[in-house]
């Protein structure tokens, strides 16, 4: 039978899990602990983690006439480059949204 661990041990048992690289199923033969117990502990631990929301970074905009457009675009260019159009009006939280994946 295997020796009762205490909630503290367990914190850092999810903690060493997650920085390993390992499936979970990896980890816990490696560990000889139950693979349901780990999973149990992951779970908590990333459900008590504070959120990671990336901060929004602002880029400098140049505004340009385009004569040629017949209706009214606003174009976004990522810094990758990919360039995405929207009718102007298009909701604003959509296009940070969208720009933010681009960018990843």
């Amino acid at each position: 039978m295997a020796k009762q661990v205490e909630k503290p041990e367990w914190a850092r048992v999810a903690g060493a899990f997650e920085a390993s690289g390992q499936t979970q199923r990896e980890f816990a033969l490696a560990r000889g602990v139950r693979l349901s117990t780990l999973q149990s502990w992951v779970y908590r631990a990333r459900r008590s983690a504070p959120s990671r929301v990336e901060p929004v970074r602002l880029l400098p905009v140049q505004v340009a006439a385009s004569p040629a457009a017949t209706e009214s675009l606003l174009e976004v260019v990522a810094a990758s480059g990919a360039r995405v159009r929207f009718a102007v009006g298009t909701d604003v939280t959509y296009v940070a949204r969208l720009v933010a994946a681009l960018g990843r």
